[in-house]
């Protein structure tokens, strides 16, 4: 008689042996497993920043316009479009559209989604900070009004997921919910939207199954019929599930875990360089959090360079991030507009000029300052912390470093409660630069700087940002983004540390593309062979 492996038995055996007595029980290509260190903050795709759960919501929601296999901007729920004014864009819908619990998809569904993401209490609200308002001009025609000329709306369009007004009017959600302030609604729990995939249940910290939507209006690329997702903070555990057969696919692998992984028969590694860039965020108020009443010592820019200048980001490279990383000095990516070379030097790694500069700014000492960090969220972030926590206590700054999940993480770096902490960004949804200006770089008013929760303010950013809005000269547009990013760099907004690995482990019948925004498309995905491997 089988029986399915279990966890707890797959490490007691190791997972050598196994794997080697696991047998095949037959064809099987329903059920794609799969395991995470994170968990879905909300299925309220309006209440939060999070790509993972972003991309874990496409399932179940659909954008008006999406990214195609080669990342290019396609047709979704919105048929076509156009300008119709300088500052007005016209966008004829798709008929025939259903919603999950058989509501039909209407103008009337993107007017209430997009007001309710335009709404003051949506966490999501600067991911459309330029819109002003959504118009309906028919059944299936809606126009999306804009600041000004604005070129990126079909980008962030990509990143906004269309939700049923009818369903939301019932269930009391036409309102946003918001991680960050503990609002919630129906729709924290609950999803109904037009999706490949429907929500079958969601149990935060345990587990989230999506089955299959017959009734989809596109054809589908995979041949699931369900999506079982658990989230499992364990290194150890999520790959010894792996090898033993209980999932298909976790993601992301560790990183120190890649070569056995890549070596054991039957599975495989799948690797991409990544959009996402790691950097630590800075306190830019008058005083530290760690020593109330003290004025802020990271106001000057001496200290901010020090602690920069102290920071060996090659032995994080080498060491943490097991040479998978790449080092940068901006805070884009390479393919993203606004990337410029000349930003991404690095800045040296030079513990004596660090002192130098402190003592320079009136710390010979050095100082007290608290480090927080997310241990479940980023690749590494726990131990990338731990090791810059040491590199500055060698140059006299003190760091007391405390780390949590990101659950409590993020609320909390919303609230500006840190002094020092680790932050990742993708320039998602619109992959372009001005996401890192409209978010991290401007201040937090007329709907930019919804990520900004630590007083950094640049003029000439301001400025840059809102001409870069609206300008349609793509060049030119480049140009300000770049230049803005100097001006970062200069005054040290942030500190860059690189930009992540993308790596995933799957058993060797997962077929599934992987892409630099490291959203996992499991909705593109293809099982062959025995997705329920056993033991005897």
């Amino acid at each position: 008689m089988r029986r399915p492996m279990n966890w707890t038995r797959a490490i007691a055996l190791g997972c050598t042996t196994a794997l080697a007595a696991l047998v095949s029980a037959g064809a099987s290509a329903q059920t794609m497993r799969w395991s995470a260190p994170t968990d879905i903050a909300t299925l309220d795709p309006y209440a939060q920043v999070e790509s993972f759960t972003t991309s874990m919501l496409h399932h179940v929601f659909d954008p008006l316009v999406r990214r195609s296999r080669k990342m290019e901007l396609e047709p979704a729920l919105a048929t076509s479009w156009k300008t119709v004014a300088p500052d007005t864009w016209r966008f004829e819908l798709r008929k025939g559209v259903k919603f999950h619990n058989g509501n039909a998809f209407t103008a009337d569904d993107v007017v209430a989604s997009i007001t309710r993401l335009l709404d003051p209490g949506a966490r999501a609200r600067g991911n459309l900070a330029t819109v002003v308002s959504a118009t309906k001009v028919d059944d299936f025609t809606v126009d999306i009004k804009t600041k000004g000329p604005y070129p990126l709306l079909l980008n962030d369009l990509a990143g906004i997921y269309i939700m049923d007004k009818e369903w939301m009017e019932q269930t009391g959600s036409i309102k946003p919910g918001n991680i960050s302030t503990g609002v919630t609604t129906a729709a924290s729990t609950t999803a109904m939207g037009t999706g490949a995939f429907k929500v079958e249940s969601f149990k935060p910290d345990v587990g989230t199954n999506l089955v299959v939507n017959p009734d989809w209006w596109d054809k589908p690329e995979h041949n699931l019929k369900r999506i079982e997702f658990k989230p499992v903070k364990s290194d150890a555990t999520r790959v010894a599930a792996l090898l033993s057969g209980e999932l298909d696919m976790i993601a992301p692998a560790p990183l120190q875990d890649l070569a056995r992984i890549g070596a054991a028969p039957g599975f495989k590694v799948i690797e991409e360089p990544s959009l996402r860039l790691i950097f630590l965020g800075l306190n830019h108020r008058p005083e530290l959090k760690a020593t109330p009443g003290q004025k802020n010592p990271m106001l000057d820019l001496k200290v901010r360079q020090a602690m920069w200048h102290a920071i060996d980001l090659d032995t994080i490279q080498k060491r943490v991030m097991r040479g998978k990383s790449r080092n940068t000095g901006t805070l884009v990516a390479p393919p993203v507009p606004g990337f410029s070379a000349e930003n991404d030097k690095l800045v040296a790694f030079d513990p004596e000029l660090a002192k130098k500069l402190l003592a320079e700014a009136g710390y010979p000492n050095g100082f007290k300052t608290n480090l927080n960090c997310s241990n479940d969220r980023y690749i590494n972030d726990e131990q990338i912390c731990v090791a810059i926590a040491a590199m500055w206590s060698r140059v006299g700054i003190q760091a007391d470093l405390k780390t949590e999940s990101r659950a409590t993480y993020f609320p909390r770096m919303d609230k500006g409660e840190f002094d020092v902490y680790i932050i990742g960004w993708a320039t998602l949804p619109p992959m372009d630069g001005f996401s890192v200006l409209s978010a991290l770089l401007t201040e937090p008013k007329d709907n930019f700087g919804g990520s900004n929760p630590m007083g950094y303010v640049n003029p000439q950013i301001e400025k840059l940002t809102r001409e870069a809005a609206v300008e349609l000269d793509e060049p030119k547009r480049r140009a300000m983004l770049a230049e803005a990013m100097k001006i970062a760099k200069d005054t040290v907004a942030y500190i860059p540390l690189h930009t992540q690995p993308v790596a995933w482990a799957a058993r060797a019948g997962v077929d599934v593309p992987q892409f630099p925004d490291e959203y996992v498309p499991v909705s593109y995905t293809h099982l062959a062979g025995d997705s329920q491997m056993t033991l005897p």
